[in-house]
């Protein structure tokens, strides 16, 4: 009687702490309006996403698909690199046009990204219980390929639901923010949860998830689908056509490439420094201790640059990109100079800083100047773009670390980076050249005068 007593305590007390930790969330999440606008029930769907994404990699981490680590040969590694480019080659030219042209009903689409994924961890579960690899890697593809589709419909509902205290650039922060918090809890319950119970039954648990967060999806509210009758249109025919660089504007294409730039580096860290650190000893911490460490300053640093895009109020999310670039060129080369472990480390957090406050400063230049009609292509695109780069710099930082010392490759990383922040700087100069010379030709002439 007292162990039963005891246990059903230990239950409510459970439920109180829960109930109470889910009413602080609430509080932060629907801060500042975002409870009447819609961005709180947006940041709830996309933390619910992500818990079920980190399920999903938990539940398949055995397996064929997700099994490769930095310890096996760079052939594997080099081949997982491209697989993961394949859920890529659909989103920008299939599900991007096919997403804009869905802008009347984006809250059953994002349902229907969930839902759709819920049913295929159904069947993952069952292909992981019989061993059935026919099944479970198309199923695979398939989570990853909707995953994509998610995240590019949140970008481009988000200007739809941002209250007038908050700006783009806090907005896409929070909702990655807390995607991150609930992904970091979720997946060592995971792991608990696979040795338990199974990993067939844990992808089950990711289905009930992934219905929750189509559930709260169809409860954003109603002008998620319906844009307004003053926004700018697209030019003739560009609703209906893939968008290309040259085809977003000066201002999209700058900050794409500039956030490409940061993408590559962290991919070039990613793959450089693990290898680097796996072969060559740094005393007195060994291997294991040293690659801990390298992704612990790594997630830091996605982790600080998500938290600084919530705390920023700047309104010039194209000036935080280029100050991004620049603080991580200046500190590449720095690091290349003093290379050590601790300058190994300090460059792997600021590289994931790059990455996570370039991508939500791009992100909030896109919602602001391209419109409804292309919004999700031009995001369809710009995922491609930077997934490509980010695999090309890790295969860079893969066939680097056969050849170069840390110092030789950090020092090539800074000079790439330097190059690209001028190249974009002198485009920028050229294009303000160039105004300045059209706004002179357009001048009217002075009245010609004659002498007195």
């Amino acid at each position: 009687m007292g162990v039963r007593s005891g246990l059903v305590g230990a239950v409510r007390a459970a439920g109180t702490g829960g109930r109470r930790v889910g009413g602080a969330i609430r509080r932060v999440t629907h801060a500042h309006g975002a409870d009447r606008s819609g961005l709180g029930g947006l940041i709830e769907t996309t933390a619910v996403h992500s818990a079920g994404d980190a399920l999903v990699a938990v539940a398949l981490a055995g397996t064929l698909f997700f099994g490769l680590d930095v310890n096996q040969a760079r052939g594997q590694v080099a081949l997982y690199l491209l697989v993961t480019m394949a859920p890529f080659a659909l989103v920008a030219p299939l599900i991007g046009p096919a997403l804009d042209r869905m802008r009347h009903a984006r809250r059953y689409a994002i349902a229907t990204t969930l839902l759709a994924r819920g049913l295929l961890c159904w069947g993952m579960a069952g292909a992981v219980l019989h061993g059935d690899e026919v099944t479970l890697l198309p199923a695979a593809f398939g989570v990853l390929v909707l995953s994509k589709a998610f995240g590019v419909l949140r970008s481009a509902v988000t200007p739809r639901v941002l209250p007038e205290r908050i700006t783009l650039v806090t907005a896409n922060a929070r909702a990655s923010f807390a995607g991150l918090i609930a992904a970091s809890v979720t997946a060592p319950a995971g792991l608990g949860l696979a040795a338990l119970i199974g990993t067939d039954w844990l992808l089950r648990i990711a289905m009930v998830v992934f219905v929750l967060g189509a559930v709260l999806a169809l409860r954003l509210p109603a002008h998620v689908d319906v844009p307004d009758a003053g926004e700018r249109s697209a030019a003739p025919g560009e609703g209906r056509r893939w968008r290309t660089l040259p085809r977003v504007g000066p201002v999209v294409a700058e900050a794409m490439q500039a956030n490409a730039a940061l993408r590559a580096l962290s991919g070039f860290l990613v793959l450089y420094l693990a290898f680097l650190l796996r072969e060559k000893r740094f005393e007195p911490v060994s291997h294991t201790v040293a690659l801990g460490l390298l992704a612990a300053f790594a997630g830091a640093g996605g982790l600080a640059g998500t938290g600084l895009g919530a705390w920023m109020k700047a309104r010039a999310p194209q000036l935080i990109v280029f100050a991004t670039l620049t603080v991580a060129t200046a500190v590449t080369a720095v690091c290349a100079v003093f290379f050590g472990l601790w300058a190994a480390l300090a460059v792997a957090f600021v590289g994931g800083l790059g990455q996570s406050l370039g991508k939500l400063s791009m992100d909030a230049v896109v919602q602001r100047e391209i419109g409804e009609e292309v919004r999700s292509s031009t995001f369809a695109v710009s995922e491609t773009l930077h997934q490509l780069v980010w695999v090309l710099g890790g295969l860079a930082g893969l066939g680097t670390s056969i050849v170069a010392d840390g110092r030789v490759a950090l020092g090539g990383a800074a000079a790439v980076l330097g190059l690209s922040l001028a190249l974009l700087l002198a485009g920028r100069a050229r294009r303000a050249g160039r105004r300045r010379r059209a706004a002179t030709a357009r001048r009217p002439p002075e009245p010609h005068r004659e002498p007195v």
